[in-house]
């Protein structure tokens, strides 16, 4: 039996479980100790370990081991202890985490980059043993964890114990079905625009919560940031915020609130519409390609239990930040396009403790698009 659930429960671990799964050894880091501070309500903040391989290329293990079929494309190995070292743009590295694993039969893993990561445009994704998928780790997976990392617009400096991904743990089936999504709307709102909740009826779902882009902007028209080219090298492991201007240019509008997408360039832009994740739910957020196939949206994934949500009705959502990059060939966009949608699980037990001020979050009720490693452009 998992952590004494009974066999037919359902759902994300909440911090307090998960700290209980720890305890049990379920997730284990040898001779480190986990931070207790790297638990979050919905998921667990997975640490660099001491080295990163610089690979000639990404791959899956399929039926052998990580190691075993990485010794075919090491090139180099690096030292992240210490002042740890710079990962260059645009080359793929892996680097074992810290934790491992001793699932029991039942219980599996999700991972997905930190929202502060995937707006730094880095990419990463979790790799195991004996698999053939990225981030879905297995029921019962008995192993090490390694990190897949490639810094697609900067160089960046990064060292031991730093976090740029997170796990999910879930047991059962805890899904939500289109119409249970409507249910839990009508219950309590999920989805607002303009401050007000969106009708039931004008929810667009399919397999998930399709949000659409705010490309109306400010009072001067600015939509969000794109990457700049030949940019400095940003140090994650400071602590100092980084003048954004070496980094980003502002992104503003076109007649009519739309806007063409350069090929292959990294943008930040905002959703149209604000979340709020009541405490009983986990989201995530997934990548909507059109049947052209010429946009990718959204590389960062989960949305906590409690992201814009305010028991006191102070606040009514939070928008999202939305990470885009259109393929081979200019892309246009236009206000409210459907760019992503949210899925959404139920959650074994509330958290504890919910996403916002109350745990340091980052993005509660969030207008600025940038990480949190750039000082803000606005209030």
């Amino acid at each position: 039996m998992v952590l004494s659930l009974p066999p037919s429960a359902e759902g994300v671990l909440p911090g307090h479980l998960l700290e209980r799964a720890i305890r049990a050894g379920y997730v284990d880091a040898g001779r480190f100790n986990i931070p207790g501070s790297n638990v979050q309500p919905a998921s667990l903040d997975l640490r660099l370990g001491e080295r990163a391989l610089r690979i000639r290329c990404s791959f899956l293990p399929g039926d052998e081991t990580v190691e075993r079929k990485l010794k075919d494309y090491i090139l180099d190995e690096i030292d992240l202890r210490g002042d740890g070292a710079m990962l260059e743009a645009r080359c793929p590295y892996l680097i074992e985490l810290k934790e491992r694993l001793d699932l029991p039969a039942g219980l599996r893993g999700k991972a997905n980059p930190k929202s502060s990561t995937g707006r730094i445009d880095v990419f990463t994704r979790v790799i195991t043993d004996h698999s053939d998928r990225f981030d879905e780790i297995a029921p019962g997976y008995q192993g090490p964890l390694y990190l897949e990392v490639v810094p697609l617009s900067f160089a960046v400096r990064v060292r031991e114990d730093l976090t740029l991904n997170q796990l999910r743990l879930s047991i059962g089936r805890p899904w939500l079905t289109d119409d249970q999504v409507r249910a839990a709307h009508e219950e309590e709102p999920i989805l607002f625009r303009d401050g007000e909740p969106v009708p039931t009826e004008r929810l667009v779902l399919s397999d998930g919560l399709f949000l659409g882009l705010d490309l109306h902007g400010d009072a001067q028209g600015r939509v969000g940031h794109s990457t700049r080219d030949s940019a400095p090298l940003l140090d994650l492991t400071s602590d100092r915020e980084v003048d954004p201007a070496a980094f980003w240019d502002p992104v503003y509008r076109e007649d009519g609130d739309r806007l063409v997408l350069s090929p292959r360039r990294f943008y930040l832009l905002m959703s149209h519409e604000a979340v709020s994740i009541p405490p009983y739910l986990a989201a995530e957020m997934t990548a909507y390609d059109p049947t052209s196939g010429e946009l990718r949206t959204h590389y960062a994934g989960f949305f906590d239990p409690g992201f814009g949500f305010d028991p006191s009705r102070r606040f009514r959502g939070s928008r999202a930040a939305l990470e885009v990059r259109a393929h081979d060939v200019p892309f246009m966009v236009e206000n409210g396009q459907a760019v992503c949608k949210l899925t959404f699980e139920r959650m074994l037990e509330e958290p504890m403790a919910l996403y916002g001020s109350d745990i340091g979050s980052s993005y509660q009720q969030q207008e600025e698009t940038l990480s949190r490693y750039f000082r803000r452009t606005t209030g």
